[in-house]
């Protein structure tokens, strides 16, 4: 059985090669700062796109969109910053999308919060 770290990183990439099908370009993965973790950041034509991934095997607990809450949206929006912050000198477009993997389906949420 693998562990939660181990099925992360795999759904991380299905989610990545996904997004790679639809054009984007995957420019990191899990970026780590004091406030957190970001799964994906990708670029979508000129925008930046923070992404979370979450999986479930069922939806017995619930869907794998559902876990997303507000809580894990502010740290994503908080770990965001710190990424422009250190990265860019000007402003750049982003936005923050959900890709929930669900058994086998992908559910990709575009600009799923405002940060």
């Amino acid at each position: 059985m693998m562990n939660k770290r181990k099925l992360g990183a795999k759904y991380e990439k299905v989610a990545a090669a996904f997004l790679e099908k639809q054009g984007y370009e995957v420019i990191k993965y899990n970026y780590r700062c004091f406030f957190g973790e970001i799964d994906l950041i990708a670029k979508d034509a000129d925008m930046l796109v923070f992404c979370e991934v979450k999986y479930r095997k069922n939806a017995s607990l619930g869907s794998a969109l559902e876990a997303v809450n507000y809580h894990k949206q502010q740290i994503i929006v908080k770990c965001a910053m710190q990424y422009l912050m250190a990265r860019y000198e000007k402003e750049i477009p982003c936005r923050f999308d959900v890709i929930g993997v669900q058994g086998t389906q992908i559910c990709h949420i575009k600009n799923a919060y405002q940060g």
